[in-house]
Protein backbone atom coordinates (compact mmCIF):
# COMPACT_ATOMS: atom_id res chain seq x y z
CA UNK A 1 0.00 0.00 0.00
CA UNK A 2 0.85 3.67 -0.64
CA UNK A 3 -0.42 7.16 0.99
CA UNK A 4 -1.27 9.67 -1.60
CA UNK A 5 0.42 11.43 -3.58
CA UNK A 6 2.77 13.79 -2.24
CA UNK A 7 2.53 17.54 -3.10
CA UNK A 8 5.92 18.90 -5.40
CA UNK A 9 6.75 20.83 -2.14
CA UNK A 10 6.83 17.87 -0.09
CA UNK A 11 8.88 15.87 -2.50
CA UNK A 12 11.48 18.86 -2.95
CA UNK A 13 11.59 19.17 0.82
CA UNK A 14 13.07 15.28 0.95
CA UNK A 15 14.81 15.11 -1.45
CA UNK A 16 16.95 17.95 0.14
CA UNK A 17 17.01 16.06 3.01
CA UNK A 18 17.77 13.34 1.61
CA UNK A 19 20.65 14.79 -0.51
CA UNK A 20 21.77 16.96 2.88
CA UNK A 21 22.14 13.42 4.38
CA UNK A 22 23.80 11.60 1.76
CA UNK A 23 26.26 14.58 1.75
CA UNK A 24 26.90 13.83 5.79
CA UNK A 25 27.66 10.28 5.48
CA UNK A 26 29.75 10.64 2.33
CA UNK A 27 32.45 13.71 4.07
CA UNK A 28 32.16 12.18 7.72
CA UNK A 29 34.20 9.55 6.64
CA UNK A 30 37.64 12.21 6.37
CA UNK A 31 36.72 14.57 9.22
CA UNK A 32 35.49 12.56 12.27
CA UNK A 33 37.42 12.24 15.28
CA UNK A 34 36.52 8.56 15.43
CA UNK A 35 36.34 6.01 12.55
CA UNK A 36 32.93 4.27 12.56
CA UNK A 37 33.51 1.73 9.67
CA UNK A 38 35.92 0.18 12.46
CA UNK A 39 33.00 0.08 15.33
CA UNK A 40 33.23 -2.69 17.24
CA UNK A 41 33.47 -3.31 20.99
CA UNK A 42 37.10 -3.93 20.23
CA UNK A 43 37.56 -0.61 18.83
CA UNK A 44 35.48 1.34 21.31
CA UNK A 45 37.65 0.08 24.17
CA UNK A 46 40.90 1.14 22.17
CA UNK A 47 40.04 4.43 21.64
CA UNK A 48 38.86 5.42 25.32
CA UNK A 49 41.06 7.62 27.27
CA UNK A 50 43.02 8.44 23.99
CA UNK A 51 41.91 12.55 24.90
CA UNK A 52 41.65 15.29 27.08
CA UNK A 53 39.31 17.98 26.99
CA UNK A 54 38.50 21.13 29.39
CA UNK A 55 34.87 21.72 28.86
CA UNK A 56 34.73 25.31 30.60
CA UNK A 57 38.00 26.42 28.52
CA UNK A 58 35.77 25.22 25.47
CA UNK A 59 32.69 26.72 26.42
CA UNK A 60 34.02 30.13 26.86
CA UNK A 61 35.36 30.31 23.26
CA UNK A 62 31.42 30.42 22.52
CA UNK A 63 29.68 32.30 25.14
CA UNK A 64 32.39 34.56 27.53
CA UNK A 65 31.92 32.55 31.30
CA UNK A 66 31.34 35.67 33.12
CA UNK A 67 27.77 36.34 30.46
CA UNK A 68 24.81 37.18 32.35
CA UNK A 69 21.62 35.99 31.17
CA UNK A 70 18.84 33.77 32.05
CA UNK A 71 18.22 29.93 30.69
CA UNK A 72 14.92 28.11 30.64
CA UNK A 73 15.23 24.48 29.88
CA UNK A 74 12.76 21.20 30.02
CA UNK A 75 14.29 17.30 29.62
CA UNK A 76 13.59 14.42 30.91
CA UNK A 77 16.07 13.22 33.38
CA UNK A 78 16.62 10.26 36.29
CA UNK A 79 14.15 9.46 38.28
CA UNK A 80 13.11 7.26 41.14
CA UNK A 81 13.56 4.08 38.30
CA UNK A 82 17.02 5.30 37.58
CA UNK A 83 19.98 3.86 39.06
CA UNK A 84 21.59 6.12 41.91
CA UNK A 85 24.81 6.81 39.30
CA UNK A 86 22.43 8.67 37.33
CA UNK A 87 20.80 11.06 39.97
CA UNK A 88 24.77 11.74 41.50
CA UNK A 89 25.50 12.73 37.64
CA UNK A 90 22.59 14.46 37.45
CA UNK A 91 23.39 16.78 40.52
CA UNK A 92 26.91 16.73 39.50
CA UNK A 93 26.37 18.16 35.80
CA UNK A 94 24.24 20.95 37.66
CA UNK A 95 26.98 21.87 40.72
CA UNK A 96 29.72 22.48 37.27
CA UNK A 97 27.03 24.17 35.30
CA UNK A 98 26.43 26.75 38.05
CA UNK A 99 29.88 26.69 38.84
CA UNK A 100 30.99 27.23 35.56
CA UNK A 101 28.30 30.02 33.89
CA UNK A 102 27.68 31.87 37.83
CA UNK A 103 25.74 34.23 36.17
CA UNK A 104 23.60 32.39 34.28
CA UNK A 105 19.85 32.00 36.45
CA UNK A 106 18.32 28.62 35.27
CA UNK A 107 15.10 27.08 35.86
CA UNK A 108 15.14 23.56 34.61
CA UNK A 109 12.23 21.36 34.70
CA UNK A 110 12.52 17.79 34.63
CA UNK A 111 9.78 16.20 32.84
CA UNK A 112 8.55 12.62 32.76
CA UNK A 113 9.18 10.52 29.53
CA UNK A 114 5.48 9.60 28.83
CA UNK A 115 4.46 13.61 29.98
CA UNK A 116 6.87 15.74 27.73
CA UNK A 117 5.40 15.61 24.36
CA UNK A 118 1.60 16.71 25.33
CA UNK A 119 3.03 19.32 28.30
CA UNK A 120 5.56 20.89 25.19
CA UNK A 121 2.54 20.81 22.96
CA UNK A 122 0.33 22.90 25.48
CA UNK A 123 3.01 24.98 26.17
CA UNK A 124 3.54 26.35 22.77
CA UNK A 125 0.19 27.15 22.12
CA UNK A 126 0.04 29.55 24.81
CA UNK A 127 3.46 31.01 23.95
CA UNK A 128 4.88 29.47 27.59
CA UNK A 129 7.67 27.11 25.97
CA UNK A 130 10.97 26.87 27.26
CA UNK A 131 14.24 28.36 25.39
CA UNK A 132 16.08 24.87 25.43
CA UNK A 133 14.48 21.75 25.29
CA UNK A 134 15.97 18.03 25.42
CA UNK A 135 13.40 15.72 23.72
CA UNK A 136 13.23 12.47 22.66
CA UNK A 137 14.21 11.24 18.94
CA UNK A 138 11.40 10.48 18.02
CA UNK A 139 9.44 14.06 18.57
CA UNK A 140 11.58 16.67 17.31
CA UNK A 141 10.52 16.76 13.04
CA UNK A 142 6.76 16.95 14.87
CA UNK A 143 7.78 20.69 16.14
CA UNK A 144 10.48 21.60 13.41
CA UNK A 145 7.82 21.17 10.61
CA UNK A 146 5.34 23.18 12.36
CA UNK A 147 8.19 26.00 12.69
CA UNK A 148 8.31 25.52 16.65
CA UNK A 149 12.51 25.03 16.72
CA UNK A 150 14.95 27.55 15.33
CA UNK A 151 18.01 26.18 12.88
CA UNK A 152 20.57 24.84 15.34
CA UNK A 153 23.60 22.73 13.91
CA UNK A 154 26.83 21.35 16.32
CA UNK A 155 28.76 24.87 14.82
CA UNK A 156 26.69 27.07 16.50
CA UNK A 157 27.43 25.86 19.66
CA UNK A 158 31.60 25.29 18.78
CA UNK A 159 31.34 21.88 17.74
CA UNK A 160 31.74 19.95 14.07
CA UNK A 161 28.80 18.26 12.77
CA UNK A 162 31.36 15.67 11.87
CA UNK A 163 31.34 14.66 15.42
CA UNK A 164 28.20 13.47 15.74
CA UNK A 165 26.98 10.18 14.48
CA UNK A 166 25.09 10.68 11.04
CA UNK A 167 22.06 8.41 11.78
CA UNK A 168 21.43 10.94 14.83
CA UNK A 169 22.16 13.93 12.95
CA UNK A 170 19.21 12.48 10.26
CA UNK A 171 17.16 12.95 13.35
CA UNK A 172 17.64 16.47 13.27
CA UNK A 173 17.23 17.05 9.61
CA UNK A 174 13.83 18.46 8.11
CA UNK A 175 14.03 19.88 4.75
CA UNK A 176 17.44 20.22 4.14
CA UNK A 177 17.08 22.07 7.32
CA UNK A 178 19.40 21.39 10.96
CA UNK A 179 17.31 22.19 13.84
CA UNK A 180 18.82 20.36 16.93
CA UNK A 181 22.00 18.28 18.30
CA UNK A 182 22.14 14.84 19.42
CA UNK A 183 23.01 14.82 23.07
CA UNK A 184 22.84 10.68 23.30
CA UNK A 185 22.50 7.43 21.27
CA UNK A 186 20.87 5.03 22.08
CA UNK A 187 20.67 1.61 21.26
CA UNK A 188 19.59 -1.74 23.41
CA UNK A 189 20.28 -5.35 24.20
CA UNK A 190 18.50 -8.52 24.77
CA UNK A 191 18.88 -9.50 28.20
CA UNK A 192 18.55 -12.60 29.73
CA UNK A 193 18.64 -15.10 33.20
CA UNK A 194 21.04 -18.01 32.78
CA UNK A 195 19.66 -19.55 35.78
CA UNK A 196 16.83 -19.81 34.49
CA UNK A 197 17.58 -20.87 31.15
CA UNK A 198 19.01 -23.87 32.62
CA UNK A 199 16.42 -24.91 34.89
CA UNK A 200 14.00 -24.46 31.90
CA UNK A 201 16.43 -26.98 29.85
CA UNK A 202 17.89 -24.53 27.37
CA UNK A 203 21.72 -23.32 26.98
CA UNK A 204 22.39 -20.44 29.84
CA UNK A 205 24.71 -18.83 28.27
CA UNK A 206 23.29 -18.88 24.55
CA UNK A 207 20.43 -16.32 24.25
CA UNK A 208 17.92 -16.98 21.74
CA UNK A 209 19.28 -16.79 17.75
CA UNK A 210 16.37 -15.48 16.48
CA UNK A 211 12.43 -14.27 17.53
CA UNK A 212 11.54 -17.49 16.36
CA UNK A 213 13.38 -18.32 19.00
CA UNK A 214 12.18 -16.25 21.53
CA UNK A 215 8.55 -17.23 21.52
CA UNK A 216 9.69 -20.67 21.84
CA UNK A 217 12.02 -19.86 24.75
CA UNK A 218 9.48 -18.05 26.25
CA UNK A 219 6.73 -20.76 25.77
CA UNK A 220 9.34 -23.58 27.27
CA UNK A 221 10.23 -21.23 30.14
CA UNK A 222 6.79 -20.30 30.83
CA UNK A 223 5.61 -24.56 30.58
CA UNK A 224 8.71 -25.75 32.82
CA UNK A 225 8.60 -22.98 35.03
CA UNK A 226 5.53 -21.23 35.42
CA UNK A 227 6.93 -17.97 34.97
CA UNK A 228 6.98 -15.07 32.29
CA UNK A 229 9.70 -15.76 29.04
CA UNK A 230 9.79 -12.68 27.47
CA UNK A 231 8.65 -9.28 28.81
CA UNK A 232 6.59 -8.09 26.31
CA UNK A 233 5.71 -4.26 26.77
CA UNK A 234 2.74 -2.96 25.25
CA UNK A 235 1.44 0.00 26.94
CA UNK A 236 -0.51 2.19 24.55
CA UNK A 237 0.84 5.93 23.99
CA UNK A 238 4.44 4.69 25.72
CA UNK A 239 7.50 5.26 24.16
CA UNK A 240 8.68 2.17 25.59
CA UNK A 241 5.95 0.12 23.11
CA UNK A 242 8.12 1.17 19.77
CA UNK A 243 11.54 1.53 21.20
CA UNK A 244 10.77 -2.66 21.87
CA UNK A 245 8.29 -3.79 18.97
CA UNK A 246 9.84 -2.20 15.61
CA UNK A 247 13.17 -4.17 16.67
CA UNK A 248 11.14 -7.21 16.00
CA UNK A 249 9.24 -5.74 13.66
CA UNK A 250 12.12 -4.53 11.08
CA UNK A 251 13.80 -7.76 11.79
CA UNK A 252 10.95 -9.46 10.27
CA UNK A 253 10.64 -7.06 7.27
CA UNK A 254 7.96 -4.71 8.17
CA UNK A 255 7.84 -0.94 8.84
CA UNK A 256 5.86 2.01 9.74
CA UNK A 257 6.96 3.29 6.46
CA UNK A 258 10.09 2.19 4.50
CA UNK A 259 11.86 3.84 7.40
CA UNK A 260 14.63 0.28 7.59
CA UNK A 261 15.93 0.37 3.53
CA UNK A 262 19.07 1.71 2.85
CA UNK A 263 17.42 4.91 0.93
CA UNK A 264 13.79 5.58 2.78
CA UNK A 265 11.64 7.84 0.66
CA UNK A 266 8.72 7.50 3.37
CA UNK A 267 6.01 7.00 0.94
CA UNK A 268 5.46 3.42 1.74
CA UNK A 269 3.48 1.95 4.38
CA UNK A 270 4.79 -1.27 5.50
CA UNK A 271 2.53 -2.00 8.76
CA UNK A 272 0.97 -4.36 7.09
CA UNK A 273 3.22 -6.12 4.88
CA UNK A 274 3.89 -9.71 5.30
CA UNK A 275 6.78 -9.33 7.50
CA UNK A 276 4.95 -6.92 9.94
CA UNK A 277 2.09 -9.54 10.55
CA UNK A 278 4.89 -11.90 11.01
CA UNK A 279 6.55 -10.05 13.78
CA UNK A 280 2.71 -9.47 15.36
CA UNK A 281 1.73 -12.85 15.11
CA UNK A 282 4.65 -13.46 17.17
CA UNK A 283 3.61 -11.53 19.81
CA UNK A 284 0.12 -12.59 19.77
CA UNK A 285 1.41 -15.94 19.86
CA UNK A 286 3.18 -15.48 23.38
CA UNK A 287 0.61 -13.46 25.13
CA UNK A 288 -2.46 -14.76 23.58
CA UNK A 289 -1.92 -18.47 22.61
CA UNK A 290 1.27 -19.60 25.13
CA UNK A 291 0.45 -16.93 27.57
CA UNK A 292 4.23 -16.88 27.92
CA UNK A 293 4.38 -13.31 28.97
CA UNK A 294 3.31 -11.09 31.50
CA UNK A 295 -0.58 -10.50 31.74
CA UNK A 296 -0.08 -7.01 32.60
CA UNK A 297 1.93 -6.56 29.16
CA UNK A 298 -1.14 -4.27 28.10
CA UNK A 299 -0.35 -1.96 30.57
CA UNK A 300 3.48 -2.37 30.68
CA UNK A 301 6.58 -0.07 30.60
CA UNK A 302 9.70 -1.77 31.04
CA UNK A 303 9.91 -0.38 34.66
CA UNK A 304 7.00 -2.63 35.24
CA UNK A 305 9.47 -5.35 33.93
CA UNK A 306 11.97 -4.62 36.50
CA UNK A 307 9.99 -6.08 39.89
CA UNK A 308 9.51 -9.58 38.06
CA UNK A 309 12.62 -9.97 37.14
CA UNK A 310 14.43 -9.21 40.04
CA UNK A 311 12.31 -11.88 41.95
CA UNK A 312 13.24 -14.36 39.36
CA UNK A 313 10.00 -14.26 37.62
CA UNK A 314 11.03 -13.19 34.50
CA UNK A 315 13.54 -14.80 31.96
CA UNK A 316 14.21 -12.13 29.33
CA UNK A 317 13.59 -8.75 27.62
CA UNK A 318 15.23 -5.54 25.95
CA UNK A 319 16.85 -3.08 28.08
CA UNK A 320 19.76 -0.40 28.57
CA UNK A 321 23.10 -1.58 29.90
CA UNK A 322 21.34 0.94 33.04
CA UNK A 323 19.39 -2.29 33.50
CA UNK A 324 21.66 -4.10 34.97
CA UNK A 325 23.04 -1.06 37.96
CA UNK A 326 19.28 -1.10 38.73
CA UNK A 327 19.24 -4.76 39.11
CA UNK A 328 22.35 -4.23 41.45
CA UNK A 329 20.75 -1.40 42.99
CA UNK A 330 17.34 -3.34 44.04
CA UNK A 331 19.13 -6.59 44.86
CA UNK A 332 21.07 -4.03 47.17
CA UNK A 333 17.50 -3.03 48.88
CA UNK A 334 16.76 -6.07 49.05
CA UNK A 335 16.20 -8.24 52.56
CA UNK A 336 15.87 -11.91 53.68
CA UNK A 337 14.99 -14.78 51.29
CA UNK A 338 14.63 -11.92 48.53
CA UNK A 339 18.01 -10.86 49.07
CA UNK A 340 19.21 -14.30 47.87
CA UNK A 341 17.32 -14.59 45.26
CA UNK A 342 17.55 -11.16 43.73
CA UNK A 343 21.89 -11.75 44.42
CA UNK A 344 21.02 -14.90 42.01
CA UNK A 345 19.19 -12.53 39.27
CA UNK A 346 22.40 -10.34 39.23
CA UNK A 347 25.16 -12.97 39.06
CA UNK A 348 23.12 -14.56 36.38
CA UNK A 349 22.32 -11.64 34.13
CA UNK A 350 23.16 -11.73 31.01
CA UNK A 351 23.23 -9.37 27.57
CA UNK A 352 23.61 -10.25 24.25
CA UNK A 353 22.74 -9.07 20.69
CA UNK A 354 18.85 -8.43 19.67
CA UNK A 355 17.86 -11.44 17.28
CA UNK A 356 17.60 -11.63 14.57
CA UNK A 357 14.95 -11.79 11.76
CA UNK A 358 14.47 -13.53 8.50
CA UNK A 359 15.40 -10.03 7.12
CA UNK A 360 17.91 -8.50 9.45
CA UNK A 361 19.15 -7.63 13.28
CA UNK A 362 17.84 -4.20 14.17
CA UNK A 363 17.58 -2.14 16.96
CA UNK A 364 15.93 1.62 17.21
CA UNK A 365 18.46 4.11 16.99
CA UNK A 366 17.20 6.23 19.77
CA UNK A 367 18.61 8.79 21.80
CA UNK A 368 17.39 12.82 22.80
CA UNK A 369 17.95 15.69 21.06
CA UNK A 370 18.51 19.22 22.17
CA UNK A 371 16.28 22.16 20.53
CA UNK A 372 15.90 25.36 20.45
CA UNK A 373 12.51 27.20 20.64
CA UNK A 374 11.69 30.09 18.47
CA UNK A 375 11.74 33.37 20.47
CA UNK A 376 7.70 34.24 19.89
CA UNK A 377 6.24 30.64 21.74
CA UNK A 378 9.00 30.83 24.82
CA UNK A 379 7.54 32.34 27.98
CA UNK A 380 9.50 35.55 28.83
CA UNK A 381 11.57 35.45 25.55
CA UNK A 382 15.03 33.51 24.04
CA UNK A 383 18.28 34.55 25.49
CA UNK A 384 20.28 33.13 22.91
CA UNK A 385 23.71 33.01 24.69
CA UNK A 386 22.64 31.76 27.74
CA UNK A 387 21.20 28.79 25.22
CA UNK A 388 24.54 28.99 23.05
CA UNK A 389 26.68 28.21 26.52
CA UNK A 390 24.42 25.97 27.67
CA UNK A 391 24.20 23.72 24.77
CA UNK A 392 28.03 23.80 23.94
CA UNK A 393 28.05 22.36 27.81
CA UNK A 394 26.06 19.96 27.90
CA UNK A 395 26.69 18.71 24.33
CA UNK A 396 30.63 18.66 25.18
CA UNK A 397 32.44 15.53 25.16
CA UNK A 398 32.83 15.30 28.86
CA UNK A 399 29.39 15.43 29.70
CA UNK A 400 27.43 13.90 26.73
CA UNK A 401 29.40 10.98 28.31
CA UNK A 402 29.16 11.33 32.09
CA UNK A 403 25.02 12.46 31.37
CA UNK A 404 24.83 8.68 29.37
CA UNK A 405 26.78 6.96 31.85
CA UNK A 406 24.56 3.97 32.38
CA UNK A 407 22.02 3.79 29.52
CA UNK A 408 23.28 5.54 26.70
CA UNK A 409 26.20 6.74 24.13
CA UNK A 410 27.51 10.39 24.02
CA UNK A 411 26.21 11.96 20.91
CA UNK A 412 29.45 13.88 20.98
CA UNK A 413 31.63 11.17 19.18
CA UNK A 414 34.57 12.75 20.88
CA UNK A 415 33.18 11.35 24.23
CA UNK A 416 34.34 7.59 23.24
CA UNK A 417 37.63 8.80 23.78
CA UNK A 418 37.85 9.92 26.72
CA UNK A 419 38.57 9.13 30.35
CA UNK A 420 35.42 8.82 31.54
CA UNK A 421 34.13 6.75 28.47
CA UNK A 422 37.39 4.41 29.39
CA UNK A 423 35.90 4.43 33.33
CA UNK A 424 32.52 3.46 32.10
CA UNK A 425 33.91 0.78 29.82
CA UNK A 426 35.33 -0.69 32.51
CA UNK A 427 32.65 -0.36 35.58
CA UNK A 428 29.83 -0.67 33.69
CA UNK A 429 29.24 -4.21 32.90
CA UNK A 430 27.73 -5.00 29.48
CA UNK A 431 27.74 -1.54 28.14
CA UNK A 432 30.10 -2.87 24.93
CA UNK A 433 27.52 -5.31 23.79
CA UNK A 434 24.89 -2.40 23.84
CA UNK A 435 27.29 0.11 22.51
CA UNK A 436 28.15 -2.63 19.60
CA UNK A 437 24.32 -2.78 18.49
CA UNK A 438 24.50 0.97 17.04
CA UNK A 439 25.36 -0.17 13.59
CA UNK A 440 22.08 -2.21 13.82
CA UNK A 441 20.28 0.93 14.46
CA UNK A 442 17.70 1.98 12.87
CA UNK A 443 15.70 5.68 13.33
CA UNK A 444 12.34 6.28 13.19
CA UNK A 445 11.20 7.91 10.29
CA UNK A 446 11.56 11.52 9.93
CA UNK A 447 8.27 12.66 9.10
CA UNK A 448 6.30 15.25 11.48
CA UNK A 449 3.57 12.31 11.86
CA UNK A 450 6.40 10.13 13.57
CA UNK A 451 5.19 10.53 17.25
CA UNK A 452 1.48 9.54 16.42
CA UNK A 453 2.78 6.92 14.36
CA UNK A 454 4.68 4.90 16.84
CA UNK A 455 3.21 6.19 20.28
CA UNK A 456 -0.64 5.82 19.07
CA UNK A 457 -0.44 3.76 15.51
CA UNK A 458 1.89 0.85 16.53
CA UNK A 459 0.79 0.17 20.12
CA UNK A 460 -2.97 0.30 19.27
CA UNK A 461 -2.10 -2.37 16.43
CA UNK A 462 -0.43 -4.46 18.93
CA UNK A 463 -3.36 -3.53 21.92
CA UNK A 464 -6.23 -4.76 19.19
CA UNK A 465 -4.42 -7.75 18.19
CA UNK A 466 -3.18 -8.83 21.88
CA UNK A 467 -7.00 -8.30 22.84
CA UNK A 468 -8.16 -10.35 19.84
CA UNK A 469 -10.51 -7.46 18.99
CA UNK A 470 -9.53 -7.82 15.76
CA UNK A 471 -7.21 -10.60 14.09
CA UNK A 472 -3.75 -10.18 13.13
CA UNK A 473 -4.27 -9.42 9.95
CA UNK A 474 -7.31 -7.15 10.78
CA UNK A 475 -4.98 -4.97 13.26
CA UNK A 476 -2.17 -4.70 10.31
CA UNK A 477 -4.37 -3.78 7.70
CA UNK A 478 -6.18 -0.76 10.48
CA UNK A 479 -3.02 0.52 11.54
CA UNK A 480 -1.63 0.57 8.13
CA UNK A 481 -4.63 2.50 6.78
CA UNK A 482 -4.58 4.88 9.79
CA UNK A 483 -0.84 5.71 8.36
CA UNK A 484 -1.97 5.86 5.49
CA UNK A 485 -4.45 8.63 6.30
CA UNK A 486 -2.27 10.24 8.46
CA UNK A 487 0.48 10.82 6.33
CA UNK A 488 -1.84 10.94 3.01
CA UNK A 489 -3.51 14.36 5.11
CA UNK A 490 0.18 16.01 5.35
CA UNK A 491 0.44 15.66 2.01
Amino acid sequence: MRSAAPTRRRLIGRAVATVTVASLLSSTVYAQSVDLSQWSPEYVRSIAGTEEVDTAEHCASVVPLDYEGRLTYWWTGPNEASPQIERDINEQFWAAWEETYPNIETDAQNIDYNQLLDKLRTALLGNAGPMVLRLQILGGVEFASKGYFQELKPEDVGYPTADFWPGAMKSVTWEGTTYGIPTNNETMAFIWNADIFERAGLDPETPPATWEDVVAYSKQIHDELGIAGYGLVARQNAGNTPFRFMPQLWAFGGGALDESTDSPTYETVMLNNEGAKAALQASYDMYVRDKSVPASALTNTQNENQAPFIAGQLAMMIAHPAEYAKMVDLAGQATGADKEVADTVVANMRYGLIPEGPERRAVVFGGSNMHFIEDEYVDGGFDEMAAKAFACFWNSPEWSTKLAWTGSNPGNLRGFKTEWMKERLDTIKFLDVTTSMLPNGVPFPVVPEATEIMNIIVPDMLQNALTERMTVEEAADDAAAKVESLMGGGL
